[in-house]
């Protein structure tokens, strides 16, 4: 299979034995009829073991980044795009012309213009589950949009975050977009979910999971029975996903 591909492609993390990435673009390159692309899962245990895994992969021109690399990933870059600069998170890295690494964020495009048709005008503050580099991203989304967050965190730091504890009436009626970025009801563990006070919720909110398997998680099960409006991550990794695409192919690999 290998003598076959001029072009690699993979998704970096750890314990991804299952990831949307790799199917997704699996399937693309057969549609495509790019039989010499491949798309590969690199799952390692340190992030450390990137540069020796580059060298031993010869036709490797981009990658996408998931949980825990997001953030730890910066140091191994040679440049960023202004956008990924400013999150401080990088999912995609493209390889330059002349093999350096620059970072992308694509999770930024898939979350605003997933979430975008779900906006309404009472819209104004954001409550953000979590504070791992999706978070950074839903949260440069967010504040592109005018959209006032905080950051929710079991160990809360700064005057950005606050605790699951002080989530009372008062702040759950101000805000009306709640935004999972916690790996809370995740398949296989379905049946947990981030520790907020369902029973406040109303048809006002909208909630938003960046979990899409199952379809619809706990959190979103639970909001849905208040009357808000829910919206699963799916479609916000197809859209990232192809963004990342248009990166890696914005000139001749």
């Amino acid at each position: 299979m290998e003598e076959k591909t001029d072009k690699v492609f993979g998704l970096l993390g750890r314990n991804i034995s299952y990831s949307f990435s790799r199917g997704y673009f699996t399937k693309k390159f057969e549609d495509l009829g790019l039989s010499k692309h491949l798309y590969k899962n690199f799952d390692v245990q340190r992030i450390k073991d990137l540069p020796k895994l580059i060298q031993q992969e010869t036709f490797l021109k981009g990658m996408n980044v998931t949980i825990p690399y997001k953030e730890e990933v910066l140091p191994y870059l040679d440049e960023l795009d202004q956008t990924a600069s400013e999150i401080g998170a990088v999912n995609t890295i493209k390889f330059t012309e002349h093999g350096g690494l620059k970072g992308y964020n694509t999770d930024v495009v898939g979350f605003e213009k997933s979430i975008g048709p779900y906006l309404k005008r009472h819209h104004k503050h954001a409550l953000i589950l979590g504070t791992g580099g999706a978070s950074k991203a839903v949260a440069y989304a967010l504040r592109k949009n005018k959209i006032a967050y905080k950051f929710v965190s079991r160990n809360p730091e700064g005057k950005e975050e606050i605790s699951y504890q002080v989530l009372s009436e008062e702040i759950m009626n101000a805000c009306h977009v709640i935004v999972n970025c916690t790996p809370l009801g995740t398949s296989p563990n379905i049946h947990v979910s981030p520790n907020i006070p369902y029973h406040l919720l109303s048809e006002r909110h909208l909630l938003f999971d960046l979990i899409y398997n199952p379809e619809i998680t706990d959190f979103l099960a639970k909001g849905k029975q208040q009357g808000a409006a829910i919206k699963n991550g799916y479609e916000m990794l197809a859209l990232q996903a192809e963004e990342s695409w248009s990166i890696w192919n914005e000139s001749k690999l």
